[in-house]
């Protein structure tokens, strides 16, 4: 299926939705980590356990809502097809993404500022 103006708009609206989702996780890691002083190992951990009702709940809203335009019921249902797949199909692979990828990266991240935070203060 080839993409029109309304998977376009589809896409524009994934992109702000995985956005929310990742930033709700990382948000409330950095909290824990300068609050409760954890490592950055515990604190996404903690984050993900806390925050995956929420990420989930949210994105499973979207999928639902999708759902119709995405089966193409109702008049001119054919014609917004694509934006209904568009975005129930990157929410599905947004949500492997921001559950298993973001904690990965952020663990990483904060090891190299870490590691240059220390190499700065030895020079």
């Amino acid at each position: 299926m080839e993409l029109d103006i309304y998977a376009y708009v589809g896409i524009i609206m994934l992109i702000g939705l995985v956005k929310k989702n990742g930033i709700m996780m990382i948000d409330f890691a950095v909290e824990l980590t300068e609050k409760e002083q954890l490592s950055s190992k515990d604190a996404i951990y903690q984050a993900c356990m806390i925050r995956f009702r929420p990420i989930m709940m949210t994105t499973l809203a979207a999928v639902f809502g999708a759902l119709p335009i995405a089966l193409g019921y109702g008049t001119g249902g054919e014609a917004r097809q694509p934006m209904g797949i568009a975005v129930v199909g990157g929410l599905v692979f947004s949500q492997l993404l921001t559950l298993y990828v973001t904690p990965v990266f952020y663990v990483m991240f904060d090891r190299l500022q870490r590691k240059l935070a220390t190499q700065k203060n030895a020079n």
